[in-house]
């Protein structure tokens, strides 16, 4: 695949990520008091003090999600976005496995995008997510192709991108 093929597709990846941390950010504030009601069963069913912790860990999930947008965007942090993003979609689907199938939780609607777009916990949950590591994946791998360097000419590490 030559380098401009590989620039277009990294670009459509990096932004459209962003993209996708800020509408569900986004989503999660206009519908927060619903979104932190689900974060609190979801405490609940764990045996955490929801009552306490049910504010924190919605603001630590909305925060994350809007903090991961921003370094996609800034042209310096991609790569560290790019990580962060694999992180949060893999430990989000950890999670949806975890609540249905070793918790044997209840049908409970995730919150993921506040009530605009319904989805529950589960497997079609999980996969959603894992398949979005794709696009973060060739980010990762793929932003410093993207910045203007040929397929045949990209460094292995930074000293020997200088020689």
């Amino acid at each position: 695949m030559n380098s401009r093929k590989i620039r277009v597709l990294v670009s459509i990846s990096r932004y459209g990520l962003a993209a996708f941390f800020l509408f569900t950010a986004g989503a999660k504030l206009w519908y927060i008091s619903f979104f932190a009601t689900n974060v609190g069963e979801l405490l609940s069913s764990m045996h955490f003090n929801d009552q306490r912790w049910m504010w924190p860990a919605t603001v630590a999930v909305i925060s994350t999600e809007l903090f991961t947008a921003l370094l996609l965007l800034l042209p310096r942090t991609v790569r560290i976005g790019a990580l962060l993003s694999a992180a949060l979609l893999i430990g989000f689907s950890a999670f949806a496995l975890y609540y249905v199938y070793i918790l044997h939780g209840e049908p409970l609607e995730c919150g993921c995008f506040g009530k605009l777009i319904g989805s529950q916990l589960g497997l079609k949950t999980a996969l959603r997510n894992l398949g979005l590591l794709i696009p973060a994946l060739l980010v990762f791998f793929g932003y410093s192709r993207a910045r203007g360097l040929p397929a045949d000419d990209w460094p292995a590490d930074a000293a020997t991108a200088e020689n």
